[in-house]
């Protein structure tokens, strides 16, 4: 059995889209998921969820490494509204 701790010295990473209170999606990546939503709802997280709280997690991937993570956000980043819901319902790979 991997812990916490282990899995994040492994470089555990997810790429990750939360559905704001809005209806409004945001993309984001961390090391960290449950604390990044915490964050995220406490006010702390990305300017853009600030005034768009509670956000609720909708989607995530993950990955081995950061630069993993980090392209699959900018990659999802570009999806249309519509793609990021078929990617959400698991229609698409995106």
């Amino acid at each position: 059995m991997v812990t916490e701790t282990e899995e994040k010295q492994q470089g555990s990473c997810f790429t990750y889209i939360v559905r704001c209170a809005d209806g409004t999606f945001y993309t984001g990546w961390t090391v960290d998921l449950q604390k990044r939503l915490h964050a995220h709802n406490s006010g702390t997280g990305a300017r853009y969820t600030r005034s768009r709280r509670p956000v609720e997690l909708a989607y995530y991937e993950t990955f081995a490494t950061k630069q993993e993570a980090m392209s699959r956000e900018a990659a999802i980043k570009k999806l249309s509204r519509k793609e990021k819901l078929r990617l959400m319902n698991g229609e698409e790979n995106g």
